[in-house]
């Protein structure tokens, strides 16, 4: 954790900002909740947990900073929520989401299936691709199980 804290500070030394407490205790909290898509009110009550001190204006201004510098990735999956994900330097693009638009899950897909679409662009239209997303939204194995339960209530599921 201490590395990518680094990290984001040299990111921020870079572009004439400092790694204040405030930000360190809002990049902190999105480290230890990696796997989570939180949005700026989940950070502001966990980051409020370690730093009382710290405002919710600070938190917003913090993760917006951190936004437009490509340390966290900010996305909105429809709900009006936007949500923030730390970027990693495995991989050249963010990572995609699958969205249950009955439960609200949300599953990542790691690989990027996207590149010989990249390429193609590069080729044909002279486009360089510096970022893309790619959410599928439909209906989770978990809710596709429990409708199917619940429009055959006699026959059981393994």
């Amino acid at each position: 954790m201490e590395a990518r804290i680094d990290k984001v500070k040299q990111q921020l030394q870079a572009q004439g900002y400092k790694l204040t407490p405030q930000r360190e205790a809002t990049v902190r909290v999105l480290l230890e909740n990696e796997e989570d898509h939180l949005s700026a009110e989940d950070v502001f009550m966990l980051v409020k947990d370690k730093a009382p001190e710290i405002g919710l204006a600070t938190v917003y201004r913090t993760l917006e900073l951190l936004s437009e510098m490509h340390v966290v990735e900010k996305m909105n999956f429809g709900d009006g929520v936007a949500r923030y994900d730390l970027r990693t330097d495995n991989n050249k693009h963010h990572h995609h989401h699958l969205i249950c638009v009955q439960c609200g899950s949300m599953s990542e897909i790691m690989e990027d299936w996207l590149t010989p679409l990249e390429e193609k662009l590069e080729r044909e239209y002279n486009f360089s691709v510096l970022d893309h997303r790619l959410d599928f939204q439909g209906i989770c194995a978990k809710c596709n199980a429990k409708n199917a339960a619940e429009s055959n209530p006699g026959s059981t599921t393994s």
